[in-house]
């Protein structure tokens, strides 16, 4: 009877030393991971509303984007982000945007999210609207400024 105790408290402390996830995610349960999750969940709602205002607000001043291509020539900035946004959001509608979340990285006051995105949205073209279905891996990179975290890449 002492041995099936000591077994059942053993595997019971194994169990509860045991990494907990943020629900529905594959990201670490801490304060930290949770606001930084709450803040790419803005970012994703601010995409399917269209909002560039808000989308701008949650932009670093230093936001850059590399369009990983050798020339640089498609590479912008935070005044770039603006342009980019408003010329998307034209042609889209409809737009339907999941985000499954992978991973964190912390170092400092940075956050490297790895996100897996679904999207759903409708273009005009000269044939009319067409549906059109995006999956995506991505890696946003956010920075903390001493109040709430702020995307420095992959808006």
């Amino acid at each position: 009877m002492r041995v099936a105790l000591m077994l059942v408290v053993v595997v019971c402390g194994a169990c509860a030393s045991g990494m907990r996830y943020i629900p529905g995610t594959k990201v670490e349960d801490t304060e930290d991971n949770r606001r930084i999750v709450a803040a790419v969940e803005e970012y994703r709602q601010a995409m399917e509303r269209h909002d560039t205002g808000a989308l701008l607000a949650m932009a670093s001043k230093s936001y850059w984007e590399d369009g990983g291509t050798p020339t640089g020539a498609d590479d912008y900035g935070y005044d770039g982000l603006r342009d980019v946004l408003n010329t998307r959001f034209q042609r889209a509608e409809g737009i339907r945007y999941n985000m499954r979340y992978m991973g964190i990285r912390r170092e400092r006051n940075r956050a490297y999210v790895e996100v897996l995105i679904e999207a759903n949205y409708t273009i005009s073209t000269a044939n009319g609207p067409q549906r059109q279905e995006l999956r995506d891996q991505n890696q946003l990179i956010l920075e903390f400024d001493g109040r709430r975290w702020l995307f420095v890449s992959g808006m």
